[in-house]
Formats: structure tokens, sequence, C-alpha cells
């Protein structure tokens, strides 16, 4: 067998070969291929990238034609930072970049480390997530970003840039489903909305809280008028007590509760 080759047999019986290399006191696997050409060239690969310290993260695609991109990442990190991590992450200073592809990548913070060293990220229709306990988790979610939530208005980038999920960078101006912030005579000001066959006002409230409220108590209304749509529900982390008795003393669009009432009367709703 050629150097850093193995010889393996699948269920089927058929043959293919595996190529590994032993850095630092680790064996570290480097793939699966159907010759020991090319799982040698692997290995030859995986050699250089770990003695030539002119390869480096940013040119590492030149050096490589048979190992895949994802595993050279995770050689170069390995080699300058002392930290083997299994997924293709680079630690840089203060932060680390995580290859989705060769040419996509994604900017965390160090804080993020230990969850995406063990979390593998993937895309599905243009949506990033992991697959944590048997559900695929959207990389938003983790900043508190909802599923409905909307780039540029109910969060944005600061610099800019939509591939730096840093904490810094990441600002979520509406926290809640049906709530929009606007500010009137210089102070914030927080609407809500609700969408049935098209968007009516509820209200306008001087706190975020009190207008996810204010969508809450609108979606009960409109289930209690026999309204059959599933609305999501805000939570919103104040006491029971509390909640209740905004919840109780809100106002709410009188042009709104007139909409139900017609909706009510409906025979088709008022089954």
């Amino acid at each position: 067998m050629l150097t850093g080759v193995y010889q393996a047999t699948r269920k089927d019986n058929t043959i293919y070969y595996r190529s590994g290399i032993q850095f630092r006191g680790k064996h570290i696997s480097l793939g699966s291929f159907d010759s020991e050409q090319k799982a040698n060239s692997a290995y030859l690969e995986a050699s250089r990238l770990l003695d030539d310290r002119t390869v480096t993260i940013h040119n590492v695609l030149s050096y490589i034609s048979v190992l895949p991109h994802e595993k050279a990442v995770v050689l170069v990190n390995f080699r300058d930072n002392g930290i083997y991590i299994k997924n293709p992450i680079f630690l840089c200073k203060g932060y680390f970049i995580y290859f989705l592809s060769p040419a996509e990548e994604l900017k965390f913070d160090r804080d993020d480390l230990f969850y995406y060293s063990s979390h593998k990220i993937l895309r599905r229709q243009g949506h990033l997530y992991v697959n944590d306990y048997g559900m695929q988790c959207s990389l938003l979610s983790r900043y508190g970003i909802k599923p409905y939530a909307v780039a540029g208005r109910d969060y944005f980038f600061a610099n800019g840039d939509n591939t730096d999920y840093r904490y810094s960078n990441l600002i979520i101006k509406n926290h809640y489903h049906g709530v929009l912030a606007f500010t009137k005579n210089g102070m914030p000001r927080y609407k809500t909305q609700i969408h049935i066959n098209g968007n009516y006002i509820i209200g306008a409230y001087r706190s975020e809280e009190k207008a996810a409220i204010a969508y809450n108590k609108a979606a009960d209304l409109a289930k209690a008028a026999g309204l059959r749509k599933n609305f999501p529900e805000n939570y919103v982390e104040i006491p029971p007590k509390e909640y209740a008795e905004i919840y109780s003393t809100l106002k709410i669009s009188e042009k709104y509760l007139r909409y139900l009432n017609e909706l009510s009367s409906t025979p088709e709703l008022s089954d």
C-alpha cells in the first residue's frame, strides 16, 4: 500500500481506500477514495499543508485537488492554532471563521466556538440551520430572531455584512411578532398590526412589551370571533399578574373590533 493508505471493504464486499495522517500525536482521517492513488494524493496534500507554512487558510485551494476543502481547513487550523476541530473552522483573534464552502465564510464570536465545533451548519432553500437534538434550528434563532423576522425591518447587520454573525453586528429592531418600532416626537413607539386578509392596525403603544401583548389579545379576539387561523403567540417575560393586568386594560382599535364583529356574524364563521 502507498503511504497513508488503508484498504477497506464495504458491506457489499466492494473495495475502497481510506487515507489518514498522524500529526502532533493525533491520527486524522482524510476521507475515503475509490482508488489507492487518490487516497495517497490526499495524504501527500495533507502532508504539505501541515509542513509548509506558506500555505495559508487564504491560498489553500491552490494546493489541493483531491483533499476536500473542509478537511484542508481543519488541518491548517490545527497546524496554526494547535486545536483540532472536526468542522471547517479557522480561529482568528477574537473570532472564528466557519467555511460554509470554499467561497463562503461566516464569522462568529469565540463564545460560539464550542457550539459550532460540534454542530455542522447546513443550508436548505437559502436558510442556514443546524440539527440540534433532532430539530432544525435556524442560525438566527440563537440571537433571539424569530423565523418570521424580515432582514432590514426586524433585524439588520450593523456593518452591512450578512455573513458576519458576531453579536455586536446583529441588531434586533423588532423582537415580537406583529410589532414594528417607530419614532414619534423623538420618542420610541411601537405599532401593533395583525394580518387577516390584509393588515389591521391594532394600536400604538409606549413599550414593546405592551405592543406584543396587544398582538396576543388581538389574536385571541380573532379566534373568539370564529376565525380559524394559527396566529403566532408572543412570549413576554413579565410576571403573570402583570401580564394579565396589561392584557385586560390594553385598548384595541375600534375599527378592528368592528371588523371582528362582522366576522362573528358571518354564517360560515359562526357555526
